[in-house]
């Protein structure tokens, strides 16, 4: 008999007994809430984290509601390249195989700033700090057969435009034009690097996700007026992190998501609703443009894959 598919959601998640995933910024939001899913299915979950200060108030919390998790915390500040090496290092000999990398973490709609490397803030935590590091455990993931790469990224990656020439906004800043640059490399990243997984025979997938609108601490940059303006409308939009964190889990769990798929909520403005495949928007969808930011990211991070 037919009937109405069933909606994907947390508990359909497979057993991940015996599992080692590393979740970027797993702290908050997002992040949490998708370390609590996969340590509830038996996941060893590791916290990458900034603020690992922080981070062990939500560790101790993860433990108490689940006795028979094992999360791990390690330092990781997505904006400091060296910081990224050392935490890449620290996970590859703690870690020799890894299951799943989420490149979760995030910043959104700062005020103008430039990391120690001399990077634009967004672009440098949202986009080189998560090549890098994927780059950098790339060894420890193909050691464990079907592991899996996840960048979460956003609808707003539709209004992003790639300008190579000035990847790090000298010319002219804005944080909304920064923010969906970064979230656009994110999504073009996720899919080059599936290309090249791909052409070299490896099985490790690269998938990518975004959680729509949700209500997390990342939007703590939202100018007061535009916070403002938008309250009332914010419940048709808005989702909590509980929901936002779903078409993540999905790419990182469902046993029919393949890769290069790109997986977020299918209500009618991609805000909320269930979770399936979407469709990158028109800028993302240029393999010409996927190299050249690869090349770009390798030359600015001085991180080389070795494929």
């Amino acid at each position: 008999m037919g009937g109405t598919p069933r909606q994907w959601g947390e508990e359909l998640v497979p057993d991940q007994s015996g599992r080692t995933a590393v979740i970027t910024g797993a702290g908050s939001g997002l992040g949490l809430e998708t370390a609590r899913a996969l340590a509830f299915r038996g996941a060893r979950v590791v916290f990458a984290v900034r603020d690992v200060d922080k981070a062990a108030a939500a560790v101790s919390r993860l433990r108490a509601s689940s006795p028979a998790a094992t999360p791990v915390l390690v330092r990781l500040d997505l904006a400091d390249q060296a910081s990224v090496r050392e935490a890449a290092k620290e996970l590859n000999d703690r870690f020799p195989a890894i299951d799943l990398l989420i490149n979760n973490a995030g910043v959104m709609w700062t005020e103008r700033s430039r990391t120690a490397d001399g990077f634009e803030l967004q672009f440098a935590t949202n986009h080189l700090g998560h090549f890098a590091l994927t780059g950098l455990l790339l060894d420890a993931l193909r050691a464990r057969p079907g592991a899996r790469v996840v960048t979460i990224g956003s609808y707003l990656h539709k209004l992003g435009r790639m300008r190579f020439d000035d990847l790090n906004s000298e010319r002219g800043y804005g944080r909304y034009r920064a923010y969906n640059r970064s979230k656009l490399a994110n999504l073009m990243f996720a899919l080059e690097l599936q290309r090249r997984l791909a052409a070299s025979g490896a099985d490790t997938l690269s998938l990518a996700a975004h959680p729509g609108l949700a209500a997390t601490g990342l939007g703590r940059n939202i100018p007061g007026a535009v916070r403002t303006l938008t309250r009332p409308l914010a419940p048709l939009f808005l989702q909590p992190a509980r929901l936002g964190m779903l078409a993540g889990l999905r790419a990182a769990t469902d046993p029919g998501a393949r890769g290069g798929e790109f997986y977020g909520p299918l209500g009618l403005t991609e805000t909320k609703g269930p979770v399936g495949p979407a469709r990158p928007g028109r800028s993302a969808r240029d393999p010409r443009a996927w190299e050249r930011l690869w090349a770009e990211s390798e030359r600015m991070t001085g991180v080389a894959y070795d494929f």
